[in-house]
C-alpha cells in the first residue's frame, strides 16, 4: 500500500492514465515498454561458426555494422542457442554491451516494431490505452512464451478503465482455465480482474466462496482483485457488506484493509460499475474507523477535488493521535492542495 499510496501522492493531479494498481502494485514493467525508450533491438541469430550474431530483423535503432554483433558483446545460454529462434538483443546507450530478452520467433517482428513506436506506457492517454489492450489481447497465452509475457505486462500496466472495453471480446472459459493454473500465479491478479469483467454468476459465487475463506484466515493475498471483479459481477450491492465486514471489523490486518481500498480506487477511478460518490461514502466510514490510517484515501479525494473531508483531516493534524507516516504524508499533501486547508498544516 505504501509503493502505490507514494505513486498516488504523484500522479492523482495528472492527465497519465495510470496503470491498474490491482495488476502488478502500480510498478508497471513490461519488455514492450522497454523497447519505446532503449536505443537499439534487434533480433538476431548466431553465425555458423558461432562467433557473432547476425541481425536478422531491425526492430528499433540503428543497425549494428555489417548486421554483426560480436560475440565479447553478449553471452546466450545453450538452451536459447538450441532453441533456433532468433533472439530479441536491446541496448541502450550507457550499456556496455546488449542484453538478451529471450528468444521469440521472426513472425513477430512486426509486432515488435508496432510496440516500439508507440508511447511510453507514462505518456499513453486513455484512448491509445485501449487500442493497446484490443491489439495484445489475443496474444494472451501465446505459445510463444516471450510473446505471451510482452501481452500480459501490457494488461498488468494498462489502467482498469482500458480492460473494461474488452468485456466483448473477453472469452471466461480461458480465463478461468488460467486462473486454475498453478505455473500462472504470477499473473492471476489481471486474470482474476478480466474474469470479474468477463464472467456470469458461477464467477460470482466462485468469488464470493474465496472472498469468504480469505475473510476468515484474515488473509490479504489477491484480494484487492477478488474483491473488484466481485463489485463487477454483483454490483453496488455488495458494498455495505464490505463496509460491515472489512472497514467497520475493527479486527481486520492492514493488508486486509489496503487491498478493499484499492478495489474500491479502481472501481471509483475506472468508472465502473460502482459511483464515485458511493465510494466516497465508504471512504468516510473508513475514516471514522481507521483514524491513525485514516490518510490512506486522501490521495483520490485530492483526485477528484473532494473537499468534505478537510475539517476531519484537520483535526486529525491537530490531534494528539500518532498518524502511521504514510498517512500522515497524505493528509498533508491532500491538505495542501485544498482551497482551505493549507492552514491547518501549518498551524500543526
Amino acid at each position: 500500500m505504501t509503493r502505490w499510496l507514494t505513486g498516488a501522492l504523484l500522479l492523482c493531479a495528472s492527465a497519465v492514465a495510470v496503470a491498474c494498481p490491482l495488476c502488478i502494485g502500480g510498478v508497471p514493467h513490461s519488455p514492450a515498454q522497454e523497447l519505446t525508450f532503449l536505443r537499439q533491438a534487434v533480433l538476431a541469430v548466431p553465425t555458423a561458426d558461432g562467433g557473432s550474431y547476425r541481425v536478422v530483423e531491425m526492430i528499433r535503432g540503428e543497425r549494428p555494422r555489417n548486421d554483426t554483433i560480436e560475440i565479447a558483446s553478449f553471452k546466450a545460454d545453450a538452451a536459447a542457442l538450441r532453441s533456433g529462434k532468433p533472439l530479441l538483443l536491446v541496448r541502450d546507450a550507457s550499456w556496455p554491451t546488449w542484453v538478451n530478452e529471450g528468444t521469440i520467433g521472426a513472425q513477430h517482428a512486426h509486432l515488435l516494431r508496432q510496440l516500439a513506436a508507440g508511447k511510453h506506457w507514462t505518456e499513453m492517454n486513455a484512448d491509445e490505452w485501449r487500442a493497446r489492450v484490443a491489439v495484445m489481447l489475443p496474444y494472451l497465452e501465446d505459445p510463444e512464451p516471450l510473446v505471451a509475457e510482452i501481452a500480459y505486462g501490457e494488461f498488468a500496466s494498462a489502467p482498469y478503465e482500458a480492460l473494461r472495453t474488452l468485456k466483448p471480446r473477453l472469452a471466461a472459459a480461458k480465463l478461468r482455465r488460467w486462473i486454475d493454473d498453478p505455473r500462472l500465479v504470477q499473473r492471476q491478479s489481471t486474470y482474476t480482474l478480466l474474469l470479474g469483467i468477463a464472467g456470469d454468476e458461477r464467477d460470482a459465487a466462485r468469488y464470493e466462496q474465496r472472498i469468504d475463506a480469505a475473510w476468515k484466515a484474515k488473509d490479504g493475498t489477491n484480494l484487492g482483485p477478488m474483491l473488484a471483479a466481485d463489485l463487477e459481477l454483483r454490483g453496488a450491492s455488495r458494498m455495505t457488506w464490505i463496509e460491515d465486514r472489512y472497514i467497520r471489523d475493527r479486527n481486520r490486518t492492514t493488508p486486509e484493509l489496503e487491498a478493499v481500498l484499492l478495489a474500491l480506487s479502481v472501481q471509483a477511478n475506472s468508472f465502473g460499475v460502482i459511483t464515485r460518490d458511493r465510494v466516497i461514502r465508504s471512504y468516510r466510514i473508513f475514516m471514522q474507523e481507521h483514524k491513525e490510517i485514516a490518510g490512506y484515501v486522501a490521495p483520490d479525494f485530492a483526485a477528484w477535488q473532494y473537499w468534505d473531508a478537510v475539517p476531519e483531516y484537520v483535526a486529525l493534524m491537530k490531534s494528539d493521535l500518532r498518524q502511521q507516516y504514510p498517512s500522515q504524508l497524505a493528509i498533508v499533501a491532500y491538505l495542501k492542495q485544498s482551497p482551505s486547508g493549507a492552514a491547518g498544516v501549518d498551524s500543526k
